[in-house]
């Protein structure tokens, strides 16, 4: 249901109303106002006892001279919020002796203005209030006769169980000590609404309890006046206000602030919608927590009734104690609550930092990651990866909403809503399982978000009467004006599209997860950073040993085997058989280690030449290479090769050059037992984001070699790309284990990755990925071909 709102105009009209500068008070007492430095009377109420003429320009002392002594010394200990009462006092008038109950406060902007720019609001004022005091009630609301009450309060206080006992046992209170036919607790929402959670009454007027007050009923500045004074009293809504005279000097000035006065006249607006409410007397009693306006204490009656400042006191006092118990027993609740959560959050601190990867620990304790939010479902998500826990949108739909966190809140380390689709309409279409979202983001560097999800809570809400205000015309032609609804007949409107709200102690909970996340990340990334400065330096010392090593060792092999071969030709017919084995031993093994330590030498110099990348056809390196290995196949040898388009690519043509050699030699050699070996090369495209399941970067194109050979076993698929490391017997198939090393340092020099498929006895194909000077087509799509002109068959 859409609210339909008067024109914003009216509504700003209605919040900037003066309400506290109105100029005018309530007829059941006087007011004068002088100033602090020299006492002289500058404003008074126009029923004065005695007139008007007889205060105005007088000093206090003269006209009052028997309450001078009662009057505070310092006056800076009267501006605080709400007057200070001093006492009752008898005053002698031309109307006879009467009873007032005196206050005293100064005005709000105290000493914020220029006490001779002759504005009395903004000068060194004191105000009295003289409240009449009717002799009927002075007995009944006496201290003495109010203590048992007060004391039984006190006790039910401390044997109330929860919140709601604790309203109904204030409203109860208040309504015995003042008499009003109806006593309502009112609670304001985050949004300023106002619920009448408890009510104590009498049957002379109707029952509002449960019922809902829009926030335009108190508007923004009325609000503040309940936070600064906490009482607030109208005991006949027809009254005709009394004006504030002052001296012909100050007829130009604004009138002072009465925030805190006692008899401050209210509203027009609001004395008309207690006429409409069907009440003629109303009091108010602030309930601040901390400092701020939790709610009000709202008393009504029927007809016109006076409260003395007695009673008035007594319930501003149980307010103040209901109050204290108040936020003792919510800071409980929400004390135990946050004891759970932060159990529930060790715990998930605790398996996070078991995990490799943080993100598992998460993931394999979905109850612990729901339970720390009180919600339905959960979702970790960044770039490349979506993972849902619980009754969640689908997936797609939880992807929108991280494009939306990642470029609209953008990026926010916290977002909270009960009503996410008034933020995010398209989440209006799965509302059922996500109308509340929280999210917090896990990194500082990348977007990525652990969210939470609540389910739409449909309710009904009973408002106190339409919540729309009535705008009508200005009779003069001035603007709109708000004027309060006539009508309070329960008015109820279905809410949808909204989760129950997420509560501080949720949101501290993920915020303070966040905190440790990112803690983790951190620590991670420098222990990261150290090993890697470790690993760099430790490569260099091994470099440098290794190229030292094979550098110094490749002559003395050189001169094993040159003299072996000496000593064969020269001196082998003096030799017997055994002793030419032996000179044939040892240049073999002298041969042997020398293509070692030359393969040593090369791979260390991988580390240490600088890459001279260039865009050429890798095709025709392939042939090149292709065509130059099959010289050492043999000639017994039946080959298949399938060659692919290749595409061009930007690599370092010498290293590049050792990719090719090293793995089309290792196809030729592990097929060597197959009757007719089968040879494949070919390219593939990897997706254009994130990495694909065999680990290919984004944004590069993978190529590969495949054979029909020995193949391997995939458990040891680790070792295959390690220096020295072998997963055939060298009596089998020859080498040194540093072919496919030099495959992988070339190929990650290039930026690229290496990764193997294989089967044992049903050949194996290697990958890699090189970057591409532009996005070539992928070739093999729409299933392999065999064209004549790529197909070639060697024997």
């Amino acid at each position: 249901m859409t609210l339909e709102s008067p024109p914003a105009e009216a509504l700003t009209a209605c919040d900037r109303e003066p309400i506290h500068r109105l100029g005018t008070i309530q007829p059941h007492g006087f007011l004068i106002a002088f100033r602090i430095a020299d006492g002289r009377i500058v404003e008074a109420s126009a029923n004065v006892p005695g007139g008007i003429e007889r205060v105005l320009g007088r000093r206090f002392a003269e006209v009052f001279p028997s309450l001078d002594g009662l009057l505070p010394r310092d006056f800076g200990e009267s501006a605080r919020d709400g007057a200070q009462y001093l006492r009752t006092v008898t005053l002698e008038t031309p109307e006879g002796l009467g009873a007032y109950d005196l206050a005293v406060h100064c005005p709000g902007d105290l000493g914020s203005g220029d006490p001779a720019a002759g504005d009395p609001a903004a000068s060194d004022l004191a105000v009295l209030e003289f409240e009449a005091v009717p002799n009927a009630l002075a007995s009944e609301h006496s201290l003495d006769a109010l203590y048992p009450r007060l004391s039984r309060f006190v006790e039910g206080l401390h044997e109330a169980a929860s919140v709601a006992e604790l309203c109904d046992l204030v409203a109860v209170d208040i309504r015995h000590i003042t008499g009003f036919d109806r006593t309502l607790v009112y609670r304001f929402d985050r949004d300023w609404h106002g619920t009448v959670i408890a009510e104590d009454g009498n049957g002379a007027l109707p029952s509002y309890l449960d019922l809902r007050f829009p926030a335009t009923d108190i508007p923004a500045q009325a609000r503040e006046l309940y936070r600064r004074n906490r009482l607030r009293i109208i005991p006949d809504a027809g009254y005709r206000p009394v004006p504030i005279l002052r001296e012909a000097a100050l007829a130009d000035a604004e009138p002072f602030d009465l925030s805190q006065s006692i008899l401050r006249s209210v509203s027009p607006v609001h004395v008309e919608y207690m006429r409409n409410m069907g009440t003629m007397a109303s009091m108010s009693v602030s309930i601040l927590v901390d400092g701020a306006l939790w709610g009000l204490i709202s008393c009504h009656n029927r007809e016109a009734r006076r409260v003395p400042l007695q009673a008035r006191n007594a319930c501003d006092f149980l307010t103040r104690i209901f109050a204290l118990q108040l936020a003792a027993k919510e800071r409980g609740a929400e004390a135990e609550q946050r004891l759970r959560l932060g159990a529930i959050q060790a715990q998930l601190l605790g398996y996070m930092a078991e995990e490799e990867n943080f993100v598992d620990g998460l993931l394999q304790h979905p109850d612990d990651v729901l339970a720390l939010a009180g919600a339905s479902g959960a979702a970790v998500i960044t770039s490349d990866s979506c993972r849902l826990i619980g009754a969640t949108p689908q997936e797609p739909e939880v992807r929108a909403i991280y494009q939306w966190l990642s470029s609209g809140p953008g990026g926010a380390d916290l977002v909270v809503t009960d009503f996410l689709g008034e933020a995010y309409p398209p989440a209006r279409a799965f509302a059922a399982r996500a109308s509340g979202l929280l999210a917090i983001s896990i990194s500082q560097k990348y977007a990525s978000y652990v969210l939470w999800f609540r389910p739409e809570v449909v309710r009904t809400v009973k408002w106190g009467g339409d919540p729309t205000k009535a705008a009508v015309p200005d009779p003069a032609g001035g603007p709109q004006r708000l004027h309060p609804r006539k009508s309070f007949e329960t008015w109820k409107e279905t809410l949808q599209g909204r989760s129950l709200p997420w509560s501080r102690a949720e949101t501290d909970a993920v915020k303070d997860l966040r905190t440790s996340v990112l803690g983790i990340v951190l620590r991670r990334a420098e222990e990261l950073a150290s090993l890697s400065e470790e690993l760099q330096r430790s490569n260099k010392e091994l470099e440098a040993f290794s190229y030292s090593v094979s550098h110094d060792l490749r002559a003395p092999f050189r001169h094993i085997v040159g003299y072996s071969e000496l000593l064969r030709s020269r001196e082998g017919s003096r030799l017997s058989e055994k002793g030419r084995h032996y000179i044939d031993t040892i240049v073999e093994a002298a041969f042997s280690a020398g293509t070692l330590v030359d393969n040593l030498l090369r791979f260390s110099q991988m580390g240490r030449n600088a890459l001279n990348p260039v865009t050429g056809d890798l095709n025709a390196l392939v042939e090149e290479v292709r065509r130059s290995t099959l010289r050492d196949a043999g000639p017994d040898r039946t080959i298949h090769w399938t060659v692919g388009p290749l595409g061009r690519v930007h690599a370092d043509p010498v290293m590049l050059r050792l990719v090719i050699e090293n793995l089309l030699s290792n196809a030729i050699k592990y097929t060597r037992h197959r009757a007719e070996a089968t040879i494949e090369i070919g390219r593939l495209e990897a997706p254009t984001t994130g990495l694909d399941p065999e680990g290919a970067p984004s944004g590069q194109a993978v190529f590969f070699v495949r054979d029909n050979g020995v193949g391997f076993d995939m458990a040891y698929v680790g070792k295959l790309f390690g220096v020295f490391q072998r997963l055939h017997r060298v009596e089998e198939f020859e080498g040194t284990g540093i072919g496919l090393a030099n495959v992988r340092r070339i190929v990650e020099r290039h930026g690229g990755r290496t990764w193997a498929e294989g089967a044992v006895d049903a050949g194996a194909t290697f990958y890699f990925t090189l970057p591409t000077p532009t996005p070539v087509p992928n070739p093999n799509a729409g299933g392999r071909s065999r064209s004549p002109r790529n197909s070639r068959e060697a024997r």
